[in-house]
């Protein structure tokens, strides 16, 4: 069967190539930008930021020469094969030659917009934005299918290659045990702000003021929002559940998986098999972990028999002690620059790189510091909340805020540090389309576990 390379330059060659739109040209748009010049059979027909002066200079600073995103009209850039900047987004998904959107705003709200655009105007959705697909991706992905298009992750993100990876464990028939990812982790980070962000990270000036850096979105990726987000996204679309202490954050080196991301029955950290965590690659003293996994995504599986338990001996597959449980990882992954997997699946294959399922795992809202009543809350990775990852249905229970709604809502009440953020404590304003899709989602999936009515509902 033909790979995914040759099928694209079929299309190059046929005249037919995918045509793409990307919202956002921030971090992530940037790298997936300065790869579309190489990849054959893609044809980036637009771009929709807020700033167009701004993503027109993303496109000069990795590479793009002015007449290649110099169109002037929808009419030209098909004509000539470039692309149109501008700040419309919904003139961009709704374009009849457009055949997939790239949402990488990292805006929770935009992205359901987004995405029930896309339903819309039927066109598939590569959704960059872990925010949205945290808080409402088990809802959209409904509708996308009823819809008729492809809600896909963004392959080169981690939950698009984790997902990878389970698929892969249970298509050789593997029971999954676990999965996740790396990165760098201490308990103090959950108190990270973006003034403390970049002492943390170790970054330089240079590298700061480079434009690629926004201190609240690295800060999210430091205090446990982004991996709380992330794991969110990868049990909802493997069907994985979080513990009920949230992500453990254990420091691991890949020699190690196999040991320490097994069940607390079989001699690991694991409450039940099943389940989604992050490594650190860090010590709790601080210490670099020995051969760490910070930049990569793994698997942890199970053999199913003694024979292959033997067979994992055999091969030279590292195990753990009792030889039954194992871990598959990548070491690296690389964000924007591996995206145009993701539309070369749509476009050739007709599947997404990992896609929502279920209603397994929630990131709530969670207390930096003691918050008082009549302070707006900031969002992620700002200074006064941080995202936990916990079961969907004790997040159901407990009314919890999730924390993709955390930005710009006054609180009513006092919340304690460490303490979780409720719907209760917090104005809700009903007008806003990401309160109310979030809301019908409650409804939805509260019905479908069987959980009580909230008591302000009840």
């Amino acid at each position: 069967m033909a790979n995914l390379f040759h099928q694209l330059n079929a299309l190059a060659a046929a005249g037919k190539p995918v045509r793409v739109g990307l919202i956002g040209a921030g971090k992530f748009g940037s790298m997936f930008l300065s790869q579309v010049p190489r990849t054959p059979g893609i044809h980036l027909l637009g771009i929709a930021d807020l700033s167009p002066a701004r993503a027109k200079q993303a496109l000069q600073r990795v590479g793009w020469k002015d007449e290649m995103h110099g169109a002037t009209s929808w009419d030209d850039a098909l004509r000539h094969g470039t692309t149109l900047v501008q700040d419309d987004a919904e003139a961009l998904i709704s374009h009849p030659q457009l055949d997939i959107v790239i949402d990488a705003t990292g805006s929770p709200a935009a992205g359901i917009r987004h995405t029930l655009l896309c339903c819309a105007h039927r066109k598939h959705i590569i959704m960059v934005n872990v925010e949205a697909d945290a808080l409402a991706g088990p809802l959209l992905a409904r509708r996308a299918a009823e819809a008729g298009i492809i809600y896909s992750m963004a392959y080169g993100d981690q939950p698009a290659l984790i997902a990878e990876m389970v698929d892969w464990a249970r298509t050789a028939g593997f029971n999954v045990v676990c999965a996740g990812k790396g990165t760098k982790y201490l308990p103090v980070y959950h108190q990270s702000t973006p003034e403390t962000v970049w002492g943390h990270y170790g970054f330089s000036d240079e590298q700061v003021n480079s434009g690629d850096f926004n201190p609240q979105m690295f800060n999210s990726f430091l205090d446990g929002t982004k991996s709380a987000l992330e794991m969110g996204a990868v049990a909802n679309a493997c069907g994985l559940t979080p513990a009920a202490d949230g992500l453990a954050f254990p420091p691991c080196g890949v020699d190690d998986l196999p040991n320490v991301l097994r069940p607390v029955s079989a001699g690991g950290i694991l409450p039940h098999a099943g389940s989604v965590e992050v490594v650190s690659s860090l010590e709790r003293d601080g210490r670099p972990v020995f051969r760490d996994l910070r930049w990569g995504v793994y698997v942890t599986f199970e053999a199913p028999s003694d024979y292959v338990r033997d067979c994992f001996a055999q091969y030279g597959l590292k195990t753990d002690s009792s030889g039954r449980y194992a871990t598959m990882y990548k070491p690296y992954h690389l964000i924007g620059l591996e995206l145009g997997i993701s539309v070369a699946n749509i476009a050739v294959r007709g599947e997404a790189t990992g896609n929502t399922m279920a209603f397994r795992g929630d990131t709530v809202a969670t207390a930096k510091r003691d918050l008082k009543a009549g302070e707006k809350l900031d969002g992620e990775g700002g200074y006064m909340v941080y995202g936990k990852l916990m079961p969907a249905a004790d997040s159901l229970n407990c009314e919890a805020l999730p924390i993709g709604l955390a930005h710009n809502i006054v609180l009513q009440r006092p919340v304690a540090a460490g303490q979780t953020v409720r719907w209760s404590d917090v104005a809700i304003d009903t007008g806003r389309e990401s309160i109310q899709v979030r809301r019908e989602m409650e409804a939805l999936f509260r019905k479908e576990m069987g959980l009580a009515l909230p008591r302000s509902a009840a």
